[in-house]
């Protein structure tokens, strides 16, 4: 079973996906298998992360900030693709140290992630877009 979501995001920061993705999960029936979950773009990552206080998405959003800052900062003088604007080759750079895929567990019908993990979409540029995550359940 194959399906893509669609995250619409407002610039960097961290999306969660967990409920559409349990939605999806819900309407395929399947009571145990292997979800992979794939982000179709350099730019964007997806984490599991912790769900219950959303000061830690804020605090890995402004790690990865001071990590990895614009092309505009002067520690970052060494790049050279920055004609998409100084946030999209930290935005790769930052894609490359992250997940861009996922496996998790299914079991009676439902991801057997942790208490407290949820699944994010993570943001590495600056303006909206419209980012689809490709999810394949195998049974």
């Amino acid at each position: 079973m194959q399906t893509i979501f669609t995250i619409q995001t407002h610039g960097q920061g961290l999306y969660e996906i967990t409920a559409q993705v349990s939605a999806w999960l819900h309407e395929a029936g399947a009571d145990q298998g292997l979800l992979t979950l794939f982000i179709r773009h350099t730019s964007a990552s997806l984490l599991i992360q912790e769900n219950a206080d959303p000061e830690v998405q804020s605090d890995l959003l402004h790690y990865f900030q001071r990590l990895v800052p614009p092309s505009t900062d002067a520690s970052m003088s060494y790049l050279t693709h920055t004609y998409e604007g100084p946030d999209d080759m930290p935005a790769h750079i930052k894609a490359a140290m992250m997940p861009v895929s996922l496996t998790i567990p299914v079991g009676n019908g439902q991801m057997m992630l942790g208490r407290w993990q949820g699944i994010y979409v993570f943001e590495h540029r600056n303006a909206p877009h419209s980012r689809q995550i490709a999810a394949h359940l195998a049974v």
